[in-house]
């Protein structure tokens, strides 16, 4: 365009040509002919001398015309080289528009300067659902895209921006009303381009339908979120934990608070303390072993131990997980629950079940739990091991004559006596009616027979005051057995105390009597000690 403007239209440019030519031949005729004539005055050579010039001018301007053709000739062929080379190239850039801006898989758009399409590739048709017919030349495509004003004003407020260059916009979020698959949420990417004087041209868009991927990122958040509250509502605490010395967590959700007072984020990887600090010293062998036997049989674990919490309190949990591999690792995942009020309901229910509910001593089954393991230990440490049978004599009339809540109170009185009387070593406990054993660890026969009437004495001693006022004067009658004097098992010493109680009975009750086989014993070594308190009658 500015080579055309400098040098004029093709009929100007011949015209100044033929011109010159004129001029230059005429200039050439005249100048030539009148130095010819000053130098030569013979007419023949004149006239020779006059032929040869003219062949010089026309040799002359042969040369100069030649050249001039030969320049115009290669400008010529340049110009269609370059024309050649526009078309190739317009060729190749419609190609890359077919091969590539068409088929590609993504939308891609080209704006001029005013905002309208020029660009509209099968991309865009195939989204949108307009055709590149419908979007290109007009500004209508606008309305169809984005259909309230409101927002479709923000739109073109940015594209504006974009097309005067003052923006560029990279993963810019917009909602389009497609024609036929309602709305589609499309990702830009877009800037302006400028021309060879440096204008801006127009802009170009890349756009990626993220429709489906907001979609599955929206659902992944509301899993996520569900998944939150199922952790954070859990009655407890759930984790992931390193398979290390420390347990180290991994994860821990918000219930860790409630169930150990610390914050999740304390304990993750171990940034204020390791889990296993939190494990009670006495649990952590009994922890490790539950855990290494699952994961080496591939199963769940469930284990119950002790937690120091955060205010120093000490809580029962109770652990459930199993090992999981990770990355070519072990991890542990699961789930602890506080079971400090059901460990201590256990021991509550445990301690009902072994405590005789009237005197608040061990019953029976407890007694004998205990008996036969104080006659295994005396076994195996060679150690005396005595019991004593005791039964309140008469307790019969006091029901018949007083009632049998009067009865309870007696039986409460005497227990708490008898279990003041006896080591913190010893055991008391009630078999049943008006009868009790006491089970003296280390205790030799003389010794045993002591206790007997020391407990006997206080008995008799010390009247029973019951709730109307009346003190109720009371004796017990005591037989007494002696591991490994008298025999060598449990049930045995029970039975030969028992009778030797039976003996104290029909000897008058009120006394102490050490097994001596009037009743069927014939062990060698066997003594009878009879104990009658003072100013008391045998047979009270």
């Amino acid at each position: 365009m500015n080579h055309s403007k400098r040098s004029g239209t093709p009929v100007t440019r011949s015209l100044k040509v033929a011109l010159a030519y004129l001029v230059v031949g005429g200039l050439w005729i005249l100048f030539s002919d009148a130095a010819v004539e000053q130098v030569v005055s013979d007419p023949e050579m004149l006239t020779r001398l006059q032929t040869w010039k003219g062949w010089a001018f026309v040799a002359f301007t042969g040369v100069v015309l030649y050249l001039v053709m030969l320049r115009q000739f290669h400008r010529d062929r340049e110009m269609l080289d370059h024309q050649l080379g526009q078309q190739e190239e317009i060729r190749r850039l419609s190609q890359f528009q077919q091969s590539v801006i068409d088929n590609a898989n993504i939308w891609i758009n080209v704006l001029d300067p005013q905002g309208r399409v020029l660009i509209w590739n099968r991309a865009a048709e195939e989204i949108s659902g307009f055709s590149s017919d419908v979007a290109t030349g007009s500004d209508s495509i606008w309305e169809k895209l984005y259909p309230d004003p409101d927002y479709r004003a923000w739109v073109l407020e940015r594209v504006s921006r974009i097309l005067s260059g003052q923006e560029e916009v990279e993963g810019l979020e917009t909602t389009i009303a497609t024609r036929h698959n309602g709305e589609r949420a499309i990702a830009w990417h877009s800037r302006s381009f400028l021309d060879s004087a440096g204008r801006v041209a127009g802009s170009i868009a890349i756009g990626m339908d993220v429709t489906e991927s907001r979609a599955a990122e929206s659902a992944l958040k509301a899993r996520e979120r569900q998944l939150s509250t199922i952790m954070d509502n859990l009655p407890g605490m759930a984790y992931r934990c390193l398979y290390d010395d420390y347990w180290t967590m991994k994860f821990i959700s918000s219930g860790c608070r409630e169930l150990t007072g610390y914050q999740p984020e304390d304990l993750v990887d171990n940034r204020r303390l390791p889990w296993s600090d939190l494990v009670f010293a006495d649990d952590a062998a009994n922890v490790t072993a539950a855990v290494e036997d699952a994961i080496g049989s591939a199963e769940p674990f469930s284990v119950e131990y002790r937690l120091h919490r955060a205010d120093g309190q000490i809580i029962w949990v109770w652990e459930r997980g199993r090992g999981v591999e990770d990355g070519g690792g072990m991890v542990l995942e699961g789930i602890i629950l506080d079971v400090t009020e059901r460990k201590e309901l256990e021991a509550r229910l445990s301690e009902m079940a072994a405590i005789d509910p009237l005197t608040g001593q061990f019953n029976r089954r407890e007694t004998e739990r205990i008996l036969q393991e104080e006659v295994a230990r005396a076994e195996r440490y060679h150690r005396k091991l005595a019991v004593l049978w005791v039964d309140l004599d008469h307790f019969k009339n006091v029901n018949d004559t007083w009632g049998h809540a009067v009865g309870d109170e007696v039986l409460r009185s005497i227990s708490l006596r008898l279990a003041e009387s006896v080591r913190t070593v010893d055991t008391l406990g009630r078999f049943g009616g008006e009868e009790f054993i006491v089970v003296l660890p280390e205790m030799s026969v003389d010794e045993a027979w002591e206790v007997a009437e020391r407990l006997r004495g206080r008995i008799a001693d010390e009247p029973v005051r019951v709730s109307f006022g009346m003190a109720l004067d009371l004796t017990i009658s005591i037989g007494v057995a002696v591991y490994p004097d008298h025999a060598d098992s449990a049930d045995t010493l029970c039975n030969l105390a028992d009778k030797a109680m039976y003996q104290a009975k029909e000897q008058g009750r009120n006394r102490t009597i050490v097994f001596s086989g009037v009743s069927g014993s014939t062990e060698s070594g066997e003594i009878q000690h009879l104990g009658t308190p003072a100013g008391k009658s045998d047979g009270a």
